[in-house]
């Protein structure tokens, strides 16, 4: 975010010529949304968006709208309101996402300002609700961008994820007259120092722990099978980044596994699922005390908050489980701000100094 809003007319212009701002590079981070209001047609309305998107679900239009229209967004939105309300950071009036991206971006403002001054400008967007990719892409072409660096805030790619996430961007980039130089971050799960920053936040929360974890599940956001089959990296990358973790923790294989939440609709989707492997640990191997962190997620939001530390925690105490330890995502602790501010730095390389 940038104060600096000097404009001027260039040299030899006439009277009548558009100032211009001073030219900046912007730093555009990205997450997935958040509704306005748990209500139920703020929930109705982020629903529509979300759902509505091909890269997330790809039925025919005609087969999939009817159902989304008449029979899911009747229903879900209450539900989902519900969940969303046990989160609610009521304080601030918004969700624990809208709350944390913020608190990265200034985080991110501020090293940015301590490396380069005022030439760099960073927000945020969402891809889904406010605020929109589009109004920020606008705000900072205006503020005098001459180069945007997006940044998807998701270490692995998928199509649902960073791929919606770019083709947002691009479409908001359409409707610029002046439109400024891009780049986009590529996924970051193998970048060490976000490595490093994983295991930190394991290692805070074995310290913490007495007696410690017997297993440690890892999980990330589920997709359809079939994605894997279309030629989707996300599985293999999800994969890696645990093998990583382990590597950089000096752990065995037995400490720690695999597996992925968040399943919707009847299709098969990446194995094993969190909320029954979480379950099988404690009933078939006997597992009392397990601790599951999220790597998928750069900031706490719906699925962790209260999919995992509730549901997922449930399917595992009810079954003779006796500790359950979320790790929280990254958010904006100092190692996280570290790798970001690292990555921002490596991809902003040749514009400026």
């Amino acid at each position: 975010m940038s104060d600096d809003n000097s404009a001027k007319r260039p040299d030899h212009a006439k009277a009548d010529h558009p100032t211009i701002p001073g030219a900046k590079t912007g730093v555009l981070l990205a997450n997935l949304g958040t509704p306005d209001n748990y209500d139920y047609w703020s929930m109705r309305r982020y629903l529509n968006e979300f759902l509505s998107d091909r890269r997330v679900i790809d039925l025919p239009r005609w087969k999939w709208q009817p159902l989304l229209q008449l029979i899911i967004l009747t229903k879900r939105p209450f539900s989902s309101g519900k969940a969303y309300a046990s989160i609610w950071n009521k304080d601030k009036g918004e969700s624990p996402l809208m709350t944390i991206t913020r608190d990265q971006t200034q985080a991110l403002a501020a090293s940015m300002k301590t490396r380069y001054g005022d030439q760099v400008m960073v927000d945020f967007c969402m891809r889904y609700g406010n605020p929109s990719t589009q109004s920020k892409v606008r705000a900072m072409v205006q503020a005098g961008c001459r180069r945007i660096l997006f940044f998807p805030l998701y270490p692995h790619y998928a199509g649902a994820t960073s791929a919606t996430a770019n083709d947002q961007f691009f479409r908001a980039l359409m409707k610029e007259t002046w439109q400024p130089t891009a780049r986009v971050v590529e996924p970051y799960f193998e970048n060490q120092l976000y490595i490093d920053a994983l295991a930190q936040s394991v290692e805070r929360a074995y310290a913490k722990t007495d007696p410690k974890p017997e297993k440690l599940v890892v999980s990330y956001h589920g997709m359809p099978q079939r994605y894997l089959q279309q030629g989707d990296p996300y599985h293999c990358q999800c994969q890696k980044n645990t093998r990583l973790l382990r590597e950089r923790l000096g752990w065995d294989e037995t400490q720690i596994t695999t597996t992925f939440q968040s399943v919707f609709g009847r299709e098969e989707w990446l194995k094993p699922y969190t909320v029954k492997e979480v379950a099988r640990l404690a009933r078939e191997d006997g597992t009392k005390r397990i601790a599951v962190i999220a790597p998928a997620f750069s900031a706490d939001c719906i699925e962790t908050l209260e999919e995992i530390n509730e549901e997922i925690r449930e399917s595992f105490e009810e079954v003779g489980g006796e500790h359950f330890t979320y790790i929280p995502c990254l958010n904006d602790e100092d190692a996280h701000i570290k790798a970001l501010s690292q990555i921002i730095e490596d991809n902003i390389a040749g514009w400026l100094s």
